[in-house]
């Protein structure tokens, strides 16, 4: 299979924000691991700051890709735009979050993304990552 992992903002900060929260290994250093874990299936990566690209890359997955994990970050909880990006597409979307984000802030509590994905795993550190992909090729 061919997933795609996307992250949005902020997540390119991965192993030197918040290290109680978010870890110390940045995620390349994670996906090295996490591809050696899945050497039959094709995964690629994309993250970026800027909500567009995101929403771009999304509907790249519709006829790139057989789904993708989706870290949206802080666009969890502010995104229509992303939300239409995964219903337009017909490929299942997994919603992945490091931190459990609902023993964080309130305005964390709120997705407008879960609705539309496959379904949402949050809390696990970096491995929310891995249970995404099983998730998808199961």
């Amino acid at each position: 299979m061919k997933i795609a992992i996307i992250n949005g903002p902020n997540l390119n900060l991965l192993g030197k924000r918040e290290e109680s929260i978010y870890g110390s290994q940045t995620f390349e250093e994670y996906l090295v691991t996490l591809k050696a874990q899945f050497p039959d299936h094709e995964i690629s990566y994309f993250q970026s700051n800027i909500e567009g690209e995101l929403v771009t890359a999304i509907q790249e997955v519709g006829s790139n890709s057989d789904g993708a994990i989706l870290n949206a970050g802080a666009y969890t909880h502010t995104s229509i735009a992303m939300a239409d990006a995964i219903s337009g597409i017909q490929k299942p979307v997994v919603e992945v979050h490091i931190s459990n984000v609902f023993a964080r802030e309130d305005f964390r509590h709120v997705s407008y993304i879960t609705p539309v994905c496959k379904g949402s795993i949050a809390g696990f550190g970096l491995d929310s990552y891995r249970l995404a992909l099983l998730s998808l090729i199961s």
